[in-house]
């Protein structure tokens, strides 16, 4: 195509033939979802796209507890032992905890990010979904080629990458990331639950059940609670536990009339609060934005990349 617009052309073929070759498109891969968990894989594996990398979060809508992101490599050969892997929400618990050790057994490559909540507060929840998902895949030991995201595009990734409706439940190294994720979220809260006595952590994994929102109303939000959410904000405004922000009226002479909003020595919504030892610090430096895809040194796995931090 490019030579066709600077002018070249094969010998005794006219410009207008050889453009006509260089736009003839090779033919569309139709992908049906009741094929199998494997189609769109294998589709890419086929036209040379592999590795194929699956990727997918838990706790996005969880009012307490961090965000979990999970990237996944499986390889193009379908494993009898992971037939049963389907979207983590759809699984049992004994399920997921079957399938957990069988993926970090045969997946080509895997990585897990944890963003803790203060994160989540800061920067937003989407935010940080689509930032986590950035790390999970710049932490694959092995460099994907193509990326398959769960319902999120995530621009930024160094490959090309495809956004899949109900990603976990049509592409395997979705629900892989997903059972990872999952599984890996719950094993923390249960241990949270140990940190947070009465606040239930390990029944309803951070999220806003009836039973949680009776002991965050009796106890008020821990340190793990996300002060963005509404009810968890609410609860502390009420309380007093803890002012995020405290805006005054401008005065005369204020530069443009803004002010800072006050901050309290140690508050964890600092970005210079240090991450739980074991996890993904989570705090990029602000001026790498430019260079998504990427991962700084002080977002490196602490036991190496591919491994869990728990």
């Amino acid at each position: 195509m490019a030579a066709v617009a600077m002018g070249f052309c094969a010998f005794g073929e006219s410009a207008a033939e050889s453009l006509g070759m260089a736009t003839t498109w090779p033919p569309r891969t139709v992908i049906r979802k009741s094929s199998g968990l494997r189609t769109l894989e294998a589709a890419l594996y086929r036209n040379g796209l592999g590795p194929v990398a699956g990727v997918d979060e838990v706790g996005r809508g969880a009012c307490a507890g961090p965000l979990v992101v999970a990237a996944c490599v499986l390889g193009p050969a379908r494993l009898e032992s992971l037939s049963a892997l389907d979207d983590s929400k759809k699984l049992t618990e004994k399920a997921r905890e079957k399938l957990y050790p069988l993926i970090r057994r045969y997946a080509v490559a895997y990585h897990v990010v944890f963003i803790p909540s203060v994160e989540v507060d800061r920067r937003g929840v989407h935010v940080a979904n689509i930032e986590g998902m950035r790390r999970a895949v710049a932490g694959l030991p092995v460099r994907p080629g193509y990326v398959l995201s769960d319902g999120f595009r995530v621009p930024g990734l160094p490959v090309p990458s495809l956004p899949v409706i109900g990603g976990d439940a049509a592409a395997a190294c979705i629900a892989a990331a997903s059972v990872l994720a999952k599984v890996s979220r719950d094993r923390l809260m249960v241990a949270m639950n140990t940190d947070h006595p009465g606040y239930g952590f390990a029944e309803h994994k951070g999220y806003s059940t009836a039973a949680h929102s009776a002991a965050l109303n009796e106890l008020g939000p821990c340190s793990e609670h996300r002060h963005s959410f509404i009810n968890v904000r609410r609860v502390a405004s009420g309380s007093g536990t803890r002012v995020v922000a405290e805006c005054h009226p401008a005065q005369p002479g204020d530069d443009a009339g803004r002010h800072r909003p006050e901050e309290k020595p140690g508050d964890p919504a600092q970005p210079g609060h240090p991450a739980q030892p074991g996890h993904d610090s989570g705090t990029p430096d602000r001026h790498a934005r430019s260079r998504w895809g990427k991962m700084e040194p002080g977002d490196q796995p602490r036991d190496g990349e591919g491994r869990l931090s728990r």
